[in-house]
């Protein structure tokens, strides 16, 4: 059955992550880190059909080589909170042979990245088969710093300054001017990857109309859709070993008093699901108002505001987090960990609260 994955994070250095580490994993291969000074060997893993760097035409060869391109993604970003990489994780069709898969991603990063002036280092999996369906995938890494036309790597943001009434630059007491820092590209922006979700689901049918397959897939949550029923596992290894031992097929041969304990048990989860995702709906609002009124004014700045980096360390994962729950990308799995889940934001809430509300007594 036709199944919707997209995912998009970000490879942070402030989260202790490594873009070089990152590609090398993706690639399946053995890269040396300069930044850390270390080896990271994925030489082993398997189900890596193939890999392989594309980027807009104006960009040197050079970064087409992987060492070269993540070293240098490594070496241009000089803060130790650096935002280094977007990351997504998409899934392929088992409707489709491998070489329609391959086809398809690639057709999908040069229209949607590259065309846009993003650097797209593409890897293809496809895990082998342990018993469970086979879940085809593709990752995508691409920089987050723009390169320009020249080939040279330009900047994150620019400054907008604020004026007054009078048309006259904002000024603070000490005389500094008053300005925002606004992205240069629009790769970050919400809108932006709504628009790479919808164009990746119509690909995808537009793919399965030509070849006639009567299948289809919707970047919308089942909720959006008006459908009343769970939504497919996109399944990593994990997943189809509790499948295998029975953990999610509690819908099988069952006696009627069983069928209505899962009924109790569904209202029970949509309760939970509820709670969780408006406490992470509290922790998302939270989080953007420490990257709107506690970022640096200049990104440069050494002395960055212990909310804003608390904030930024765990930005990712929270977005992760509420992505996972709303679109229950994983229903089985997320029923099991629903409890571990509230938990967890509950202690991420107050940890964001206790260090906001400390620096504010210290202030």
């Amino acid at each position: 059955m036709a199944l919707y994955h997209f995912h998009v994070s970000r490879v942070s250095r402030g989260a202790g992550q490594s873009a070089v580490a990152s590609a090398a994993y993706r690639a399946g291969e053995e890269l040396e880190d300069e930044y850390y000074g270390e080896i990271a060997d994925y030489t082993n893993k398997g189900g890596v059909i193939e890999s392989e760097i594309l980027t807009p035409e104006y960009v040197p060869d050079r970064l087409k080589d992987r060492k070269t391109l993540w070293n240098e993604v490594e070496k241009i970003e000089k803060h130790p909170q650096a935002q280094l990489a977007y990351s997504f994780d998409i899934a392929l069709q088992n409707e489709l042979s491998m070489e329609e898969n391959i086809a398809l991603a690639r057709e999908f990063v040069m229209k949607e990245f590259v065309a846009k002036g993003m650097i797209v280092d593409l890897a293809i999996h496809a895990p082998e088969k342990d018993g469970g369906i086979q879940n085809p995938h593709f990752h995508v890494l691409c920089p987050i710093r723009p390169i320009t036309t020249d080939g040279e790597w330009g900047s994150k943001q620019r400054r907008e300054y604020v004026l007054d009434d009078n048309g006259e630059v904002q000024q603070k007491p000490d005389g500094t001017k008053v300005f925002n820092a606004v992205p240069t590209t629009d790769w970050g922006r919400p809108e932006t990857l709504e628009d790479w979700r919808k164009a990746w689901a119509k690909m995808v049918n537009d793919y399965f109309n030509v070849r006639e397959i009567e299948a289809s897939i919707d970047n919308r949550s089942y909720s959006d859709q008006g459908i009343e029923k769970l939504a497919q596992v996109h399944e990593g290894p994990a997943v189809r070993q509790m499948e295998r031992r029975g953990i999610a097929t509690r819908n099988g041969n069952q006696s009627q008093k069983s069928i209505q304990k899962v009924k109790s048990d569904r209202v029970l989860f949509a309760e939970k699901k509820r709670d969780l995702l408006s406490a992470l709906s509290a922790l998302v609002s939270t989080i953007a108002l420490a990257e709107r009124e506690y970022a640096p004014s200049d990104p440069e700045d050494a002395t960055w505001h212990p909310f804003y980096i608390e904030a930024m360390q765990m930005k990712d994962y929270v977005l992760y987090l509420y992505d996972y729950v709303l679109l229950e990308i994983s229903t089985a799995e997320l029923e099991k960990e629903m409890d571990k889940l509230i938990r967890e934001v509950g202690k991420l809430g107050r940890k964001l609260d206790t260090v906001r509300g400390g620096h504010k007594e210290n202030a």
